[in-house]
């Protein structure tokens, strides 16, 4: 057991706190290996398991190395899907809370003239896809000149996905004087590509030992024809029971007929798919993660970007046709030092395929006989007791860090010429609030959002009911969620 904790790091005193009201304490063992290295400003290639904590060992050396005052971006992170992009841009964002760090997530399926607004302001950190923030260098909307930090995240999923023109693309607009990062599960010939040719002397840092998959994964496979994998998988979850449950399908249409199939049979359940608009993705993934149902059934590329530290079983309910898949989709439980299991039903003519993977993983899987009739009997009426009883709804992680930050609304924005200075100097003319108690500004055309610290939210917004900013009285009430 690793003696080291976040404190113990050179970081500022508002990260470290951040960190404590994040329940940072030990550091994985990728942020162990990372983190000093990424703060003395060096090139690395990291092939580090999803799961391993890899998003805060590049996350907390930003947070703490980008300047505060400096209004352009100077850290860009690229990854391969939408919800991978505003997880990471929340991890900043949390992170950075207490020194104000600003972070955009810029991404496909969602408006190009909002994304364009808010890279207009002051913006820190920019986490996107690499289609849209190509999109944006293109249109002049992206400001790359100050970019110092450049990091491409789970980049073997990228490149598999057929990113890679895109990302080089990427890369020859940045500055060359900059700090660059990979991880990766798997280092495939296209992270070799870009290591020999866009970074400088990059230290190469691997956290696991020759496999592809963590040891806290049980792995096994259940063979099974086709016409019978709802049966095989009732049975199989009345047997294992789970509080949390991820459910791979190949296709959107299996995963809309296994939903129905489910919802029929009263499971706690939801879907999420590319065909699903953005905000259903995130409204299925924001409850997934409070614990408000317990299966999701997905496809591959809709459930990258659930980082959830509890879910105790992954079912590939249709067999992963790429090893790379199967290695990200089993990656979703046994993380953070938890224990999880990985089932995964084969057909007779899958069976072929096993062999690729097991190589891949380095060992074999082991194949077990289907739960019995015996074993199902006996474990059905907790099974149903647990389908039936209230759910207690998870705290999110950043539960203890929001807790004294009131977020307010106001009803004037850039439209009103209003500037960050301008709330900041008639907020901290308010009796016992300074600028340490104001957080992250957010001005739009006709809104600003503003995030009060240190508990004194409502002692602002009682006050801003009769203060007026550059002689303008706005409206002003707890914003929304």
């Amino acid at each position: 057991m690793s003696t080291e904790n976040f404190q113990t790091y050179d970081l500022s005193e508002n990260i470290k706190r951040a960190l404590t009201d994040l329940n940072y304490h030990t550091p994985t063992e990728v942020q162990q290996k990372v983190i000093p290295l990424a703060l003395d400003q060096k090139d690395l290639v990291v092939k580090s398991q999803t799961g391993s904590g890899k998003t805060a060992s590049f996350g907390i050396p930003i947070c703490e190395l980008v300047d505060w005052q400096e209004n352009k971006p100077q850290a860009l992170i690229l990854t391969p899907t939408r919800e991978l992009a505003a997880q990471v841009k929340d991890d900043i964002t949390n992170i950075g809370r207490f020194k104000r760090i600003k972070a955009a997530a810029i991404f496909g399926k969602s408006p190009v003239k909002l994304q364009k607004l808010e890279l207009k302001q002051k913006t820190h950190v920019v986490v996107g896809t690499p289609g849209r923030v190509l999109d944006h260098i293109e249109k002049g909307t992206l400001f790359l000149d100050d970019i110092k930090y450049l990091v491409i995240d789970e980049a073997d999923e990228m490149f598999n996905m057929g990113f890679i023109d895109q990302v080089e693309a990427i890369i020859k607009e940045l500055p060359t004087n900059r700090v660059t990062s990979i991880y990766s599960a798997t280092i495939p010939s296209d992270v070799q590509h870009l290591r020999r040719k866009y970074m400088n002397d990059p230290i190469e840092i691997q956290v696991f030992g020759t496999g592809v998959t963590t040891n806290d994964i049980d792995h096994s496979l259940v063979e099974v024809s086709e016409d019978q994998k709802l049966s095989l998988f009732k049975d199989v979850t009345i047997v294992e029971n789970p509080d949390s449950c991820l459910v791979f399908c190949g296709t959107k249409e299996k995963v809309d007929n296994l939903k129905e199939e489910l919802s029929r049979l009263n499971y706690s359940c939801e879907k999420i798919h590319g065909g699903l608009d953005q905000e259903e993705r995130f409204s299925v993934m924001n409850n997934f993660k409070l614990g408000k149902f317990r299966y999701l059934i997905a496809t591959d590329v809709a459930a990258r970007g659930i980082d959830i530290e509890s879910i105790s079983l992954v079912i590939n309910y249709d067999f992963p046709m790429e090893k790379q898949s199967y290695v990200h989709r089993t990656g979703r439980t046994g993380r953070a030092g938890n224990s999880g299991k990985a089932i995964t039903f084969v057909t007779k003519y899958e069976s072929k395929f096993v062999g690729e993977i097991e190589r891949y993983l380095g060992f074999t899987i082991p194949v077990v006989e289907p739960p019995t009739y015996t074993e199902v009997q006996k474990l059905k009426a907790a099974f149903e007791e647990k389908m039936n009883a209230h759910v207690l709804l998870k705290k999110e992680k950043s539960a203890v860090l929001n807790k004294n930050i009131m977020k307010l609304y106001f009803n004037g924005g850039k439209k009103k010429k209003l500037r960050p200075v301008d709330f900041v100097g008639t907020i901290t003319n308010i009796p016992d609030i300074t600028a340490d108690d104001i957080g992250i500004i957010t001005i739009k055309e006709n809104v600003t959002y503003i995030d009060i610290l240190n508990g004194k939210g409502s002692i602002v917004l009682q006050e801003m009911k009769e203060r007026t900013i550059k002689g303008k009285q706005l409206k002003v009430h707890l914003a929304k969620k």
